[in-house]
Order: structure tokens, then C-alpha cells, then sequence
């Protein structure tokens, strides 16, 4: 009875955080649709396009991929996809949070625990800044398991950047530009990516918790079934014990 309620504590708190994670995740997902347009409006549009050299990646430049995994227990499976991806890329250079993904080489640029997210997010906004300023980078892509709903969550990886082109041109805008556009860019781009990586780290913090959840469920379901099995057990012993004794009572008759 003991485990029972330990487990169903646990099963709880899963719930809780991941209620958290998502109404942390929802704030920066506002944001970041708001940068976005205000990015796609700016990068897309005709006149500055015709005007001005801007803000283009160097397509034979690497890849920066940003893996996030777990630091915790429970969470074996929801790694292996993670630590499988940061092995398959080879040429990428990496920002791998979660200190349980075991992968150390010349393109691991950042490595940080996952508890340290928060905490050291200026060193991962900083890789990201200079990564954009240099444009040293090719694309950057976040890797993450992705919240689906209280009983599913999948892996996936979203591009961001460049921001994808939607495959129409903004026209009927100007832009007076008193600053150089690519540092302007830049600056922006940085911050959308900042937010958006915010917000795929809140969103893998509550798909990571619907794993927990379903593994607490699977608990409390076996321990369960054990109790049905240990009550029918001692009906069935109980019942053995009756009838061995309505025996030696009618032997004692007879």
C-alpha cells in the first residue's frame, strides 16, 4: 500500500508539471508568432530584396543543431531518440542539453545539464548570437520530443533559421534603414530563436512528463492487478481453510 501511494504521488506531479510547462510554453509561443511575422515581413519583402543584400546563409557553411534531452529517471526511451540523432550528425555542430546524452567531439560547441537550462541560457543565447553574426552557420535546427496530448508526445526537429518562406513576397513596404540591416536582422533573428527555443524546451519538459505519467499509470495498473491476484489468493485460501475444516468437523461426527 505503501508503493501504491508513493507512486500515485509521483503519477501527480507529473500531471502539475506538465500543466506548468504548457502555460509556460503557450507565453512564448505568442511571442515568437509575433517575431516571426515581423521577421517574414522584413526578410520577404520585395524592395529590400531588390535594394539590399540581405541577411543570406552560406548554404555550404554546417549546420548548428540544438539537441534537448533529460536529466532525469523514467526517461530512458525519451533520450534514445535524442542521443541517436546527435551521433547521426556528423558535419552539425551541437548545443546538447541534458547532461544524460554521453557525446563529446570538435563540434559540441555548448554542453549543459538540463536542470542548468535557465540558469546558463546566456551561454546558449551567446553561441546562438555569434553563430548568426559570423553566419558561420548553414540553418539552425532544434531537436525535441514534442507534447502531443496527455498520452502522446513525438520527436521532432523544426528549422529556425532562416525562417522558411511561405512563397510570397511582401510588397507594398518600404523600410527606412538608419542601421545596418544585417546587424538589425541579427538582433531580431537572435531573440526569435531565443524564444523559440524557450518554448520547445517548456514543450519537451511536458512531453517528458506525459512519458512519467504513462510509466506511474502502468505502475499503479500492475500494482493493482498484484492486489486483485494477493485478495483472490486469500479468498481462495480462506475458502481451502472452510472446507478443510467442515471436513474434520464431519469426520468428528461420523
Amino acid at each position: 500500500m505503501k508503493i501504491k501511494n508513493v507512486v500515485k504521488v509521483m503519477n501527480f506531479q507529473a500531471l502539475l508539471r506538465m500543466d506548468k510547462a504548457l502555460k509556460q510554453a503557450e507565453k512564448y509561443r505568442d511571442v515568437g508568432k509575433e517575431v516571426t511575422d515581423i521577421l517574414s515581413r522584413i526578410m520577404y519583402n520585395k524592395n529590400l530584396i531588390l535594394d539590399k543584400m540581405i541577411f543570406t546563409p552560406d548554404e555550404t557553411k554546417p549546420e548548428l543543431n540544438i539537441y534537448i534531452a533529460n536529466d532525469y529517471g523514467f526517461c530512458g526511451n525519451f533520450n534514445a531518440e535524442v542521443s541517436k540523432h546527435v551521433r547521426e550528425d556528423k558535419t552539425a555542430n551541437k548545443i546538447i542539453i541534458g547532461k544524460k546524452i554521453r557525446y563529446n567531439d570538435d563540434t559540441v560547441v555548448l554542453k549543459i545539464n538540463k536542470e542548468d537550462f535557465i540558469k546558463r541560457f546566456e551561454e546558449i543565447e551567446k553561441c546562438i548570437e555569434n553563430a548568426i553574426d559570423s553566419m558561420s552557420c548553414s540553418k539552425i535546427n532544434v531537436y525535441y520530443n514534442h507534447y502531443h496530448s496527455l498520452t502522446s508526445f513525438e520527436f521532432m526537429k523544426i528549422q529556425l533559421f532562416p525562417v522558411e518562406f511561405k512563397g510570397e513576397y511582401y510588397e507594398g513596404e518600404d523600410f527606412v534603414i538608419e542601421t545596418d540591416i544585417n546587424q538589425f536582422l541579427g538582433s531580431l533573428m537572435t531573440f526569435y530563436i531565443c524564444y523559440q527555443l524557450r518554448m520547445c524546451e517548456s514543450i519537451s519538459y511536458a512531453a517528458e512528463n506525459v512519458l512519467r505519467t504513462q510509466i506511474t499509470n502502468s505502475a499503479l495498473d500492475k500494482i493493482e492487478e498484484k492486489e486483485e491476484e494477493d485478495r483472490n489468493e486469500e479468498f481462495k485460501r480462506r475458502k481451502e481453510k472452510s472446507i478443510l475444516k467442515s471436513v474434520e468437523n464431519y469426520k468428528k461426527i461420523m
